[in-house]
């Protein structure tokens, strides 16, 4: 029988199998990244990750919180540092950070009419208070559909597994219930990152699951523990911007609920196989304008760091290798193709009006990314709706299905604000809407501005019906009440009495719809009844009468307006272009006063056509210059009234700066005229502008008042005239607080200087 020899090893033998089982260890070796929070200074992790990577250090597994779950996510999912940091540094970026939409996103026909409010409450039904302060301090609705087109569709396409990433990647969020920090391994991508970065009061929480989550930092700022724990690795590399918050103050208020909120860290590895960077910057936590600074800041630390960690990590990986690899991942997303929309409501049935809005369910359609962005933005401007977080699932056909997770708006929303002057010009306004969704979307508003020059009462009800090209109807009534005084006075002299009041009443209904997002087409259908009470001259006294003129009539109109300005007064980004065309015909009903050379009432039938064409262009915008143009023309066939002041007061005036329209300025008023000028605003720090604006008047034709009472219109191209403003303002989050000088030329006192706060609006005019 055959019996197999036994071999005794020799010393050759085992040296080799060491060497091979060395050689095994070293292949397999791998390293973690952990990054932690830190709001703007966390994209210092940016600078970290250029400088591993030039020195070819693998990245093996990443954990991360807040900011740092981030950055580290878009590393995960194939992006280079030097894309990632492109993607930081881009205008867009600086958009989300500061809760606003890239201009050409906004739905401009969703947006309500300006008015002069400055706050604005919402509360329901069931609760004015407890339910009803604000969550948020900035809008997520730019940063949750950027996060979804880039985390979203890799998490979809990764089967909503971390591991399945290009480098396996854990972030951690709180749990604020529980008092408890939670890993996220796997669902949706974007979800779970929102979740980790959502800073109390500043973002809007979301939910998972049926949890309430916020910031990862509140509990674990710096999740070492969870790489360790999860992942192994052989050595981790740690990035850390933040510290511990200092003790409480019982003079500060933030210090104590920072403290109340925020665990202590420790900020440590759990481990002695590894290095923690701590880039030293200044960036604050919201200093999102310095993310260049911070990035800067992480590479030269980083940079500090190199020798120590190639001695402990001696697999390289060249650049040639990552990129095959990143090529290779990012080939597998699926390009973003929606062919069904789901939508839920937190505990109630969903909206039928958002899946309507987004897809022609009826017609089986398929619509593409950029037809996606657009109809999402056209349904976050939905007033009735107050929050929108979408998520992907990735189907069998390699197209989409969209979820969007609705929140309503509460049901009462309660605007306040008006415009205070040192002039006599003082105006409040409060506004009151009821909000509605569901198969449709409705709302009922109310307004009122009150003060001794202006006064209006408003109300409107409107519905929309839902569609993908959605059109709004509603009908509505109007008051409006102007008492001119003939005195630019501030409140440091008397008011001298008024010389003229106009009253305006009118009633009717708008039709609207969209072209495209920045765009807006309205046809409106009026009554109006106007009353104007003036003198004839300016030698009156108290036992005067005035003459008054009232005019009936009807006027139908058609409104194109096209409007990415960034601020709804004072701009000083965007363009902005309208134009209006109007048929009006009614009676005019003359009654001569005291100072009248008529005796008998006067009666005139009166038929005419406006059309008026405005616009505003930013030619430069700039972070600390801006230059723009502004121009208005008017054409007017409208006929002379039976006098020459109630001519006058029917005719359109040119009012290109915001305070014209508080003074009564006969030199600025034409049937036809073209006006044009230029804006020049220095931006400083704070919210700080120095604004300079001038414009040159050019009337067609002009009201003149003959030596004989009668009037006429004088010989074209005459009465040319200009104005200029200088302004410095302060743009608080609440409203802007200005300084203002302006120069009228014909007037006996060209100069008028006021210091205001707040805008200055009015409802629309009847017709004029």
């Amino acid at each position: 029988m055959y019996k197999r020899k036994h071999l005794k090893p020799n010393r050759t033998y085992l040296l080799l199998l060491f060497l091979l089982l060395q050689t095994a260890s070293f292949g397999q070796q791998k390293v973690g990244l952990v990054l932690s929070g830190g709001g703007a200074a966390g994209f210092a992790h940016i600078g970290v990750l250029k400088a591993l990577e030039e020195r070819g250090i693998p990245i093996d597994y990443i954990t991360g919180t807040s900011a740092g779950a981030l950055v580290g996510s878009l590393y995960a999912i194939g992006l280079s540092p030097q894309e990632i940091e492109a993607y930081v540094l881009d205008e867009s970026f600086q958009l989300m950070t500061k809760g606003k939409v890239d201009p050409s996103k906004r739905f401009v026909y969703r947006e309500q009419d300006a008015n002069a409010s400055l706050i604005d409450f919402s509360f329901s039904k069931d609760s004015v208070l407890r339910k009803s302060l604000p969550t948020n301090f900035i809008s997520s609705s730019f940063l949750d559909f950027e996060m979804l087109k880039h985390l979203g569709m890799a998490g979809a396409c990764a089967g909503n597994d971390f591991d399945s990433l290009f480098v396996p990647f854990r972030c951690v969020a709180s749990d604020i219930a529980d008092k408890r920090s939670v890993v996220f391994d796997s669902g949706d991508l974007n979800k779970a990152v929102r979740a980790s970065m959502t800073f109390p009061f500043y973002l809007n929480p979301i939910r998972i699951n049926d949890v309430l989550f916020f910031d990862g930092g509140l509990y674990d700022n710096f999740p070492a523990d969870v790489m360790y724990s999860d992942f192994n690795p052989d050595f981790i590399i740690g990035s850390n911007v933040s510290y511990n918050a200092a003790p409480p103050d019982e003079g500060s208020l933030i210090s104590q609920v920072t403290n109340m909120l925020v665990f202590y860290q420790t900020y440590t590895l759990p481990c002695d196989a590894g290095v923690i960077i701590e880039p030293k910057t200044q960036v604050s936590t919201f200093g999102f304008n310095e993310v260049q600074k911070a990035i800067e800041d992480g590479y030269n630390s980083a940079i500090m760091y190199l020798d120590s960690i190639e001695l402990h990590v001696e697999q390289r990986i060249t650049k040639e290798e990552i990129t095959a690899r990143r090529l290779a991942f990012r080939s597998k997303i699926q390009p973003l193709y929606v062919s069904s929309i789901t939508n839920n409501y937190y505990r109630k049935k969903d909206i039928k009006y958002a899946r309507k809005s987004m897809l022609r369910s009826r017609k089986n359609e398929i619509i593409d990314k950029e037809t996606v962005e657009r109809r999402y933005y056209r349904l976050y401007a939905t007033p009735q709706i107050d929050f929108i977080y979408p998520t992907l699932k990735l189907k069998q056909d390699s197209t989409y299905d969209l979820n969007l997770e609705i929140r309503k708006a509460k049901d009462f929303n309660l605007e306040v604000g008006g415009h205070f002057s040192s002039r006599a010009v003082n105006t409040g306004y409060i506004g009151l809407t009821y909000r509605s969704i569901g198969k449709l979307a409705s709302s009922v508003h109310a307004e009122s501005y009150f003060g001794k020059f202006y006064g209006s009462a408003k109300a409107e009800y409107s519905l929309e019906l839902p569609s993908i090209y959605p059109i709004s109807g509603s009908v509505y009534f109007v008051m409006n009440r102007w008492d001119y005084f003939r005195s630019f006075a501030t409140f440091f002299e008397d008011v001298k009495p008024s010389f003229l009041i106009q009253n305006e009443m009118y009633y009717g209904m708008k039709l609207k719809h969209p072209i495209g997002n920045t765009i807006k087409s309205t046809f409106d259908l009026r009554l109006v009844n106007l009353e104007d009470d003036y003198y004839q001259t300016d030698n009156f006294t108290n036992k005067d009468t005035a003459d008054f003129t009232i005019f009936n009539g009807g006027t139908v109109s058609w409104e194109f307006v096209q409007n990415t300005l960034n601020r709804k007064q004072f701009a000083s980004s965007g363009h902005f272009f309208q134009f209006r065309a109007r048929y009006v015909n009614g009676v005019e009903e003359s009654f001569p006063g005291s100072t009248s050379s008529q005796i008998d009432p006067q009666r005139k039938f009166h038929e005419w056509i406006n059309l008026n064409m405005e616009f505003r262009s930013f030619l430069i915008d700039k972070e600390s210059f801006h230059f723009g143009i502004h121009g208005k023309g008017v054409f007017n066939s409208q006929s002379l009234y039976t006098n020459y002041t109630a001519t006058l007061l029917a005719l359109t005036s040119f009012s290109p700066i915001p305070d014209i329209d508080t003074y009564f300025l006969p030199e600025y008023r034409s049937p036809q005229y073209i006006g044009v000028g230029t804006n020049i605003i220095f931006s400083f720090p704070k919210n700080i502008d120095l604004r300079f604006d001038g414009y040159l008047f050019q009337p067609f034709v002009q009201l003149i008042k003959n030596d004989d009472g009668t009037q006429t219109y004088s010989k074209p191209f005459k009465g040319d005239t200009f104005l200029a403003s200088a302004s410095i303002i302060y743009h608080s989050f609440l409203g802007p607080l200005r300084a203002t000088v302006n120069y009228f030329p014909k007037q006996t006192n060209p100069l008028a200087f006021q210091v205001s706060y707040g805008y200055v609006l009015f409802n629309e005019r009847a017709i004029r």
